[in-house]
């Protein structure tokens, strides 16, 4: 079977995988999104998503990947992400002959998309096609529920000192644009740019986004923006999605945005009925 990447690259294997190596967490939750878990023989370290994934074993970190563990597992499916993991294993994986699938899902809707891409490779496509309808649904509806209402303008935080967000080549200006949010800096120069404080307060979001590790984490976010005096942080509009859902462009980023869509509607004046 053929199937194109998301690097545009044609990936041939004769038959489905059944020994798969993941080279980044949201790749791992792809696969047993797509019902391939029982073909995973290995993958990086931070894949914990779903717990099984944490029983897979290691063959090091996203940047120095152990490459004769890579070769004794004996993989015949290697699903990688640029920049990576992936880069440095290339040459043995050519010599090895082990066929590679780049997976980088750019919008909400490639996710579901690339559920059934992997689908094929694993075998699983039953589960798979499943899986992507579900996902698909639950999109469907949020487009539908969010669209035409008044829009939130959103400051995206992707990293603090120094400051930066994300642009809209970015997968989460996606699930901002689905809640009727406008990022602010949808037209930085990069992805992931650089931003200063001054240029955030001039904007006057009405709403900061930004991935946390946990509650604790949320409320020293909120209480550094209510030091700015920013009027949105004044008004409680700091919202945190747990980090792994939000910047792993997997199925859990759906539940990301779902999140997301909740609370950038509390921005919003209330709806008479």
């Amino acid at each position: 079977m053929t199937v194109t990447d998301d690097q545009g690259r044609s990936v041939t294997l004769p038959q489905a995988a059944k020994r798969v190596i993941t080279l980044a967490p949201h790749a791992t939750e792809l696969v047993y999104a797509a019902g391939g878990g029982d073909a995973m023989v290995g993958t990086i370290k931070g894949s914990d998503f779903p717990e099984a994934a944490r029983q897979v074993p290691s063959i090091g970190d996203g940047n120095q990947p152990n490459i004769e563990r890579v070769a004794a597992l004996r993989p015949d499916l290697v699903i990688g992400w640029l920049p990576g993991a992936t880069e440095p294993l290339m040459p043995t994986l050519r010599t090895l002959g082990v066929p590679v699938f780049f997976s980088d899902p750019r919008t909400l809707a490639a996710i579901p998309d690339e559920v059934e891409t992997l689908g094929r490779l694993l075998g699983t496509t039953a589960a798979a096609n499943k899986e992507a309808a579900s996902e698909r649904e639950r999109l469907a509806k949020l487009a539908e529920r969010y669209r035409g209402r008044p829009p939130v303008r959103v400051f995206i935080q992707a990293g603090s000192n120094p400051l930066y967000t994300l642009n809209k080549s970015s997968i989460i200006n996606d699930a901002i644009t689905l809640c009727g949010g406008v990022n602010i800096f949808a037209d930085a120069p990069a992805t992931a740019s650089q931003v200063g404080l001054e240029t955030v307060m001039a904007a006057r979001p009405d709403a900061i986004v930004s991935g946390v590790s946990g509650i604790e984490e949320l409320r020293a976010l909120a209480s550094s923006w209510k030091e700015t005096r920013l009027p949105a942080a004044l008004s409680g509009h700091v919202f945190g999605v747990d980090a792994d859902m939000l910047y792993r462009p997997g199925p859990r980023l759906i539940d990301a945005a779902e999140a997301l869509c909740q609370a950038l509607d509390r921005t919003r004046p209330p709806v008479r009925r």
